[in-house]
């Protein structure tokens, strides 16, 4: 097994996570099968507590891991299934270890960071690198480590150890080191400055790990005088610094490695040149240069609690770009807080309020993603029934599906005190309801997690042809409460369908409004199982509803054939269609 460890140094954001998994794709399309392991130094078991504020999402894994968003861009860069035991937390170290104490395991010697806590670090990583994530059989050829935080921080000491002593102990040839390390330009003198990458390459060399290559942050490429101080003073050769200057968007980032010839670096430090072929990332570029060119744009509102911090629904941002390149639109979000909706707002600052308005009303498809809480969710509800009413292509998600019943049940059956559980436990109408299996005293993973499966109750429905005219799908899911089952045969009959269920029937996964041009909702979270390639089915319907050839996708079963080299949508209805592309309003720099 050959390991690849990113490291960061400097500042944190500098988009490691994209770098890591920028390589993981160049190593696969050098042929070789990949795996990925996050690490992450917080003393949190997991993420799944974590405020999206602070964190941003929480990305959810086929088996139910709440995890780091950045295991998100190596799912999506990779296209591979990860476990939650590729996202190693502090936490988890530390409760596998005491967990070892209380049975007696260490036979009464003193539990202590070193030997015991740095060899269980060792001990996953060698056990979790094995385990193939691709669906083929067999363990993978290299596993990518992304060391979370900054080199220094006390928090990963144990783990920057463990590392210099798993180094030592694979050997030379086995493991390849990345440090991903600021080069800023002061303004003032207009030079790029080597100063804090060498402090952070000290740094590093005095804990016991040597980068082998340099990947370099700056806002454009290194200048050659640069990179030679900087493998003078580092002791790494011009060769193994590659810059990762500021690009339109991220996909760019394999290519700008490719470009400099990383992938022959780290093969080299790893053994692996006469394995591996030339990369082919012919279809990958194809996609990268629609992206770059789309001019046509389709404007999506997005109504959540979190918009302060983009990062917090960075899953959907991806899924809606996926949808809009295989589309050929440019993606223009138009970020609408859901309080700035509310009567109350329109009393304290009418301006405020009049703008998110305008917002919404100019936008050609509304989104309500998923949240927990009850702020916001009276302006969530008022961006639903005016999707609803005004033929506005509309996507709910978790909350924002269960928001969407209770509108229809508020306006259409005249219930007006209709709500959810969550928010007014006295309703007489509760059309959500706390999930019966849910816990009410513990947070963490206590919630229906991971991927579930959901049948089509309407072979011709929206949601059924967009799957491919599937009989049943599999999502992942993240939530505690949902459709009250008693209430259903009430709301279908006013005319709302809840087109998908699960295997008991009594669960709703899938709505739709049959009479609207697309108002769908899903209880699961389709954005997690989209991928550049494969775009997730719920949102290239939103997309193509909001771009006006929602037919033309239908009609082909919601098949988006895979970009060909010259750049057209090959024979798909969208290439017939639209010819001008996409691209998405967020993230012109390096970081997510």
């Amino acid at each position: 097994m050959k390991y690849v460890l990113v490291t960061g140094g400097v500042v944190s954001g500098l988009g490691k996570g994209v770098t890591a998994s920028s390589i993981g794709l160049l190593l696969q399309a050098c042929g070789l099968r990949v795996t990925s392991i996050k690490i992450d130094p917080y003393l949190n078991t997991d993420a799944g507590t974590m405020s999206p504020f602070e964190h941003g999402e929480v990305f959810v894994l086929d088996d139910g891991g709440e995890v780091d968003l950045d295991l998100g861009n190596y799912e999506r860069f990779l296209d591979s299934t990860l476990t939650r035991d590729n996202n190693i937390t502090t936490g988890k170290i530390y409760q596998s270890v005491i967990d070892k104490e209380r049975k007696g395991d260490y036979l009464g010697r003193t539990v202590q960071v070193v030997p015991h806590i740095t060899d269980a670090i060792q001990d996953w990583i060698e056990r979790v690198a094995n385990v193939p994530v691709d669906g083929k059989e067999g363990p993978p050829d290299v596993c990518v480590i992304e060391l979370g935080g900054t080199i220094g921080d006390i928090e990963s000491m144990p783990f920057i150890e463990a590392l210099g002593q798993f180094s030592y102990k694979v050997g030379p040839g086995n493991f390849c080191l990345v440090h991903v390390s600021l080069v800023p330009v002061l303004s003032v003198v207009g030079e790029q400055k080597t100063k804090p990458t060498q402090h952070s390459v000290r740094g590093l060399r005095s804990l016991g790990l040597t980068p082998n290559i340099l990947a370099c942050r700056s806002t454009k490429a290194l200048e050659e005088n640069v990179k030679t101080k900087l493998s003078q003073f580092c002791h790494v050769p011009e060769v193994n610094i590659v810059t990762l200057y500021d690009v339109p968007n991220i996909w760019h980032v394999p290519l700008m490695l490719r470009d400099q010839k990383a992938h022959e670096a780290i093969l080299k430090e790893l053994h692996l040149l006469s394995n591996a072929v030339k990369p082919d990332l012919a279809e990958w570029t194809a996609r990268t240069k629609i992206y770059d060119t789309l001019r046509d744009p389709v404007r999506i509102a997005m109504v959540g609690k979190y918009t302060g911090l983009t990062d917090s629904y960075l899953s959907v941002l991806k899924a809606l770009l996926h949808a809009s390149v295989a589309c050929h639109k440019k993606l223009v979000i138009e970020w609408v807080a859901a309080s700035d909706l509310e009567e109350i707002t329109a009393q304290e600052t009418p301006d405020v309020h009049k703008a998110a308005w305008d917002l919404l009303k100019g936008a050609d498809g509304i989104l309500v993603p998923g949240g927990f809480g009850d702020r916001g969710v009276q302006g969530k509800i008022l961006a639903t029934k005016y999707a609803r009413e005004n033929q506005v292509p509309f996507l709910g998600i978790c909350l924002g599906m269960q928001l969407a019943v209770v509108e229809f049940a508020r306006s259409i059956l005249g219930f007006h005190d209709a709500n959810s559980t969550e928010f007014e436990p006295e309703t007489s109408s509760p059309c959500v309801i706390f999930m019966p299996e849910g816990s009410t005293t513990h947070m963490g993973g206590t919630m229906r997690l991971g991927s579930r499966r959901t049948y089509f109750q309407v072979a011709d429905c929206k949601s059924a042809k967009l799957y491919g005219n599937a009989k049943f799908v599999d999502e992942r899911h993240r939530h505690r409460y949902e459709v009250n089952p008693d209430m259903i045969s009430e709301i279908e009959k006013a005319g709302l369908s809840f087109v998908g269920k699960d295997e008991t029937g009594c669960r709703m996964e899938i709505v739709e409004l049959p009479s609207h041009p697309y108002f769908v909702g899903a209880q699961f979270h389709p954005e997690f199982k989209s991928r550049p390639g494969k775009p997730s089915a719920l949102f290239l319907g939103l997309i193509a509803a909001a771009s006006g050839c929602l037919e033309s996708v239908l009609q082909t079963g919601g098949n988006v054939n895979k970009v060909t080299i010259n750049g057209i949508a090959n024979g798909t209805a969208m290439g017939k269609v639209h010819q001008n592309g996409n691209v998405y309003s967020n993230g012109n720099g390096l970081h997510h």
